[in-house]
C-alpha cells in the first residue's frame, strides 16, 4: 500500500479531499495499534498489517481492513473506490456509521473491564504443552504452517516444559527447532542474526528484514538450550548473534537500533542473494566446490518459483559439513579451514553492496529485552564482554530513556525522545535489570528494578480489576486502556510483568508483590485457560509460581576463588525456578538490607564463603563445602 496509494498522486488527492490522513508507526505507538487491531479482528474476523481503519472525527472506529489494492480487484475492492463509497456513506447514511461507531467502542470497553476468576492449576501448563505438539511440525521444527515464525517463547517455555516433568519429547522439540532454524535461510549463514520470518515451511527462504526483539528472544532461546544440552551449535550461533548485534546494531549510545529492513535498492533480499557468477568470481575453485555443495548453491539459482530475482541463492545448510566433505573427498579439517576463507572472502564481497536501510529508533522495550539476553548471556556462556555490554546498555536505558518524573520514554531517535513509556517498555526493562543483577550482583540494578515496578503500580495497574493497562493514567488518553495478553511475535507486558512480580517477591521477601501477581494470574486465568498455547510466555511465570522453587544466598567475598565458584556454579546451570542472592561478608550493603532484609542474618562465619540454600521455604543447614553445596544446587 505505501507503493501502491499512499505515494500515488491520484489516491493522495481522492483521500485529502475527503478526509485527514493519519500514518502510524506501530512501533511507536503499540497503543494505538492495538486498538485499531482489536476492532479490525472484531469487525473482519482477522488482522494484519497494513492495517486500514476509517473512524469519525472523535476517534471512534466505523470501518476496518487490512490490504486494499488501489483498484477493485478479482473481488476485493480497491482504496479509490472504498473512499468514494465510504465518503458517500457518510453523507448519506451517516447515523447508521455513527451506531457501527458506538457499538465498536461499548465492545472495546467491555473487552478491557472484564475479567475472571480464572484460578489456574498445574495442569494448564500440561495443556500447554499438548496444544504445542499438536502445532508442532515434526519433519522441519517449528509450529504451524508457512510462513512459520520464530516464537522463542513457545522453546523457553518447553525448556521448563521439561525441566519440571522430564518429558523429552518438550527438549527435542527445541532441539529439532534451533537446529533448523540455525541451519536454514532464515538465519543468515554469512554475517548472522536472524530473519523476521520464513516464507516456507523448512525454514529457507526467509523474509529478509531483521528484528531486535527477534535477536534478543532467540538469543536467550539458544542460551537456554545451551544450558540445557552443551550443544556446541547453540553457543557458536549466541555468540555470532551477539558479534552482529554489537557491530551492525549498536549505537554509540550503547543502546541497539530496532531493524534492517527487508529491500536494498528496491529488492526484497538483494543484500543477501548470491548469483552463480558472483560465487565463481570471488572464490577459488577448490572453495566454490565446497560452498556450493554446503550452502546449497545452483548455477540457475535456488530460489525458482519464488518471487526472487532470477538466478538468486539462498544460503541454507542441508547437511554438516564433515558429511559434506567426505562426499567431495575433502580432509574435514582442511574443509573448515576452505569454509572460513570462503565465508570471510563472501563477506568482504557482500560488504560493498548497498546496505538494507537500517531503523536507527532505540526502542526501551526492545532493548530491555535485549538486555536481558545480554545478562542472561554473561552469566551462561561467563562472559564478561557480555556483561559490559549489557551494562552500557543499562546505562543508556536509565539515562537518556528516563523522565524527570521516574518514569520511561518509548522511543529515541536522533538525539530526541517525547513518546512516554508503555507497559511493555517497563516490564521488559525491569525483566532485563533482574538479569543483569544476576549476571553482576550489583544490588543497584534490583533497586531500580523496584522503583520502576512501584512507578507501574501507580500508572499502569487497574486496582479495580486487575492487570496491567497498556498505557499509563497520566499519559495522553486513547479511546481505550486496553491489557494485552497475547504472546505473540513479543511477549505481551503482562505475561512477563508476571514473571517479574514473582521473582521480585522471592528476592525481596514482600509478599504484597506475592499478591499482585496471584491477583493478576486470577484476572486473566479464563482467558488462558482457553487456549493456553497463545500465552507461552504467562505459562513460563506460572511454572515458576506452581514451583518446586529454590532461593539461595551466598555469603562471601567477590573475587575469592570459592565464592566465585559458587556463584558460577548458579549462573551456568539450567534452573528456572531458582532464585539467588549474594550478600557481601564482613560489609553493610544497605541496598541489600532495605530490600531483603532477611539476608541480614546470613554471614559466612570465620570468613568462609557460605551457601544458604532453600527449597519450598525448607532449607538445608549452611554450607562451605562445594560437594554438598553442588549436591544441593544440581540434585
Amino acid at each position: 500500500m505505501e507503493r501502491e496509494s499512499f505515494s500515488d498522486p491520484e489516491v493522495a488527492a481522492a483521500v485529502n479531499a475527503t478526509f485527514i490522513a493519519i500514518k502510524v508507526d506501530r512501533e511507536e505507538r503499540p497503543d494505538i495499534d492495538g486498538i485499531y487491531m482489536t476492532v479490525c479482528q472484531a469487525m473482519t474476523g482477522s488482522g494484519g498489517w497494513p492495517l486500514t481503519i476509517f473512524m469519525t472525527p472523535e476517534q471512534k472506529p466505523f470501518f476496518a481492513g487490512t490490504y486494499f489494492p488501489k483498484r477493485s480487484s478479482f473481488r476485493r475492492i480497491g482504496f479509490l473506490e472504498l473512499t468514494k463509497k465510504i465518503h458517500e456513506l457518510w453523507r448519506t447514511r451517516r447515523g447508521e456509521l455513527l451506531a457501527v461507531a458506538a457499538h465498536n467502542l461499548a465492545v472495546l470497553k467491555e473487552a478491557e473491564e472484564k475479567g475472571g476468576d480464572g484460578r489456574l492449576s498445574p495442569a494448564i501448563l500440561d495443556r500447554g504443552f499438548t496444544q504445542l505438539v499438536e502445532a508442532y511440525d515434526e519433519r522441519y521444527g517449528g509450529f504451524g504452517f508457512a510462513p512459520k515464525f520464530p516464537t522463542p517463547h513457545h522453546l523457553l517455555f518447553l525448556l521448563r516444559y521439561w525441566h519440571r516433568t522430564g518429558e523429552e519429547k518438550a527438549l527435542s522439540m527445541v532441539r529439532h527447532t534451533l537446529t533448523a532454524m540455525r541451519y536454514g535461510g532464515i538465519y543468515d549463514q554469512l554475517g548472522s542474526g536472524f530473519h523476521r520470518y520464513a516464507t516456507d515451511d523448512r525454514w529457507r527462504v526467509p523474509h529478509f528484514e531483521k528484528m531486535l526483539y527477534d535477536q534478543a528472544l532467540l538469543l536467550l532461546a539458544y542460551l537456554e538450550a545451551y544450558q540445557v544440552t552443551g550443544e556446541v551449535l547453540f553457543r557458536q550461533t549466541a555468540e555470532a548473534v551477539y558479534t552482529y548485534l554489537t557491530t551492525v546494531m549498536r549505537d554509540p549510545s550503547g543502546g541497539f537500533y530496532s531493524a534492517e529492513d527487508a529491500d536494498s535498492e528496491g529488492v526484497e533480499g538483494k543484500f543477501y542473494l548470491w548469483s552463480w557468477a558472483e560465487v565463481v568470481r570471488v572464490l577459488n575453485p577448490e572453495e566454490g566446490r565446497l560452498v556450493a555443495a554446503y550452502y546449497n548453491l545452483e548455477a540457475d539459482g535456488n530460489c525458482r518459483g519464488l518471487e526472487l530475482p532470477d538466478g538468486a541463492n539462498i544460503l541454507y545448510i542441508t547437511t554438516e559439513l564433515t558429511a559434506v566433505a567426505r562426499r567431495l573427498g575433502i580432509n574435514p579439517e582442511q574443509a573448515e579451514a576452505l569454509l572460513a576463507s570462503a565465508q570471510a572472502k563472501l563477506l568482504a564481497y557482500r560488504q560493498q553492496r548497498v546496505p538494507p536501510l537500517k531503523d536507527q529508533k532505540i526502542l526501551t522495550d526492545w532493548n530491555g529485552l535485549l538486555l536481558a539476553a545480554l545478562a542472561k548471556g554473561g552469566q551462561v556462556l561467563q562472559a564478561k564482554e557480555w556483561v559490559q555490554t549489557a551494562e552500557a546498555a543499562a546505562r543508556f536505558l536509565l539515562t537518556v530513556m528516563r523522565r524527570p518524573d521516574g518514569g520511561l520514554w518509548h522511543r529515541y531517535y536522533q538525539g530526541e525522545t517525547g513518546i512516554p513509556g508503555f507497559l511493555e517498555d517497563y516490564a521488559f526493562l525491569i525483566w532485563g535489570l533482574l538479569e543483569l543483577y544476576g549476571a553482576t550482583l550489583k544490588t543497584s540494578y534490583l533497586a531500580v528494578a523496584l522503583e520502576l515496578n512501584a512507578f507501574l503500580r501507580r500508572h499502569f495497574f487497574d486496582s479495580a480489576h486487575g492487570g496491567y493497562f497498556q498505557t499509563a493514567d497520566n499519559a495522553e488518553q486513547v479511546l481505550v486502556r486496553q491489557k494485552e495478553l497475547y504472546d505473540g511475535a513479543v511477549p505481551s507486558g503482562n505475561s512477563v510483568m508476571l514473571l517479574n512480580l514473582l521473582r521480585l517477591a522471592r528476592l525481596t521477601g514482600d509478599l504484597s508483590l506475592q499478591e499482585e501477581a496471584e491477583r493478576n494470574s486470577v484476572f486473566f486465568g479464563d482467558r488462558v485457560g482457553r487456549v493456553p498455547v497463545n500465552y507461552t510466555l504467562f505459562l513460563s511465570a506460572l511454572d515458576l509460581a506452581f514451583g518446586p522453587g529454590r532461593e539461595i544466598v551466598i555469603a562471601g567475598q567477590r573475587g575469592e576463588e570459592m565464592t566465585e565458584r559458587m556463584l558460577a556454579l548458579i549462573q551456568t546451570t539450567y534452573q528456572p525456578r531458582t532464585i539467588y542472592l549474594f550478600r557481601p561478608a564482613g560489609e553493610e550493603d544497605p541496598i541489600l538490607t532495605k530490600l531483603a532484609p532477611f539476608t541480614k542474618e546470613l554471614t559466612a562465619p570465620a570468613g568462609k564463603t557460605t551457601a544458604y540454600v532453600c527449597r519450598n521455604h525448607q532449607c538445608s543447614l549452611p554450607t562451605s563445602d562445594w560437594d554438598q553445596y553442588r549436591r544441593l544446587v544440581q540434585g
